[in-house]
């Protein structure tokens, strides 16, 4: 009779273990080297002429260029009348003017291109500016100016409040290019085994029989004759037997072997990581035409 332990005994498990795990070694050095290839494939360009691919060299990174465009100014509405006037008002009349004279308001800065606005102030018979007037609202205003009137010696400048009344202003688009470099945009394979799981299941199954067959036959013949004073009478009887013995045994052995390897997306290596950064800071936009307004 087979001993189930010296049959386990003699299997290889050296290579039905070993094996599996030599395998799952060459695949996470297969997924290295896809790494590497995919990088020179896709974030580099290609050697020039007859150098040797797999020799050391620099080669430039492949970036990618977009055309967009920026806002640089934004639209500003009409304000007012829309002709670059001004309008003026009063604020604290403020002291110590003179009466008999008329003062000029000082208005600054002057348009540029346009028509610089003028006005006086009204003053009291204490001192005090009561109402101003502008004798020329001017024009080509884009923004309000400054109107001051210098206050005499020892006494305090009246103040005035000032708007203009612009025209719109167009907002400013300027197309800008953007380059990238592909390896910022693309997700880089770093495939990792993180589990590999070998599962070996052995069912040996030894049964020995005997087995006894008995056949016993037995016949039996009867023959009587009889007369007035005399009979007679035959008897026939035949036996036989056979037995027949089977002996024997049936070994069954079955074998199975499962391996189960769990494969994730590894960590960017830290070397990697900061290649992508310095490629990352290179980003620019830069303009690539002057900007132009964009009219309504």
């Amino acid at each position: 009779m087979p001993n189930p332990g010296q049959e386990l005994a003699s299997l290889d498990f050296e290579s039905m273990i070993g094996g599996p795990l030599v395998a799952v070694v060459n695949a996470q050095a297969q997924a290295a080297i896809s790494t590497v290839n995919f990088i020179k494939e896709v974030g580099f360009q290609k050697p020039v002429g007859d150098q040797d691919p797999t020799a050391a060299s620099v080669n430039n990174p492949i970036y990618v260029t977009f055309k967009y465009p920026k806002e640089v100014a934004a639209y500003q509405p009409a304000v007012g009348k829309g002709d670059g006037s001004i309008n003026v008002t009063l604020g604290a009349g403020g002291t110590g003017y003179t009466v008999s004279t008329t003062p000029a308001l000082t208005i600054d800065p002057a348009p540029a291109g346009g028509v610089n606005a003028a006005g006086t102030a009204t003053v009291d018979a204490s001192g005090v500016v009561t109402g101003v007037t502008i004798t020329n609202a001017g024009k080509g205003y884009t923004s309000a100016p400054s109107v001051t009137l210098p206050a005499a010696v020892g006494g305090t400048a009246a103040t005035f409040s000032v708007t203009a009344d612009t025209a719109q202003v167009p907002a400013q688009i300027q197309e800008m290019k953007l380059e990238v470099p592909i390896l910022t945009m693309v997700p880089v394979p770093f495939i990792r085994v993180e589990q590999a799981t070998i599962d070996f299941n052995a069912k040996i199954n030894s049964v020995e029989y005997r087995k006894t067959d008995t056949n016993i036959k037995v016949d039996a013949a009867l023959e009587a004759k009889a007369g007035w004073l005399w009979g007679s009478a035959k008897l026939k009887v035949s036996a036989s037997f056979q037995k027949s013995t089977t002996e024997g045994m049936n070994v069954e052995r079955t074998f199975s072997m499962a391996i189960h390897v769990r494969a994730v997306q590894d960590e960017m290596p830290a070397g990697l990581d900061r290649i992508l950064g310095i490629l990352e800071d290179s980003i620019r936009g830069q303009p690539s035409k002057a900007p132009v307004p964009v009219t309504v």
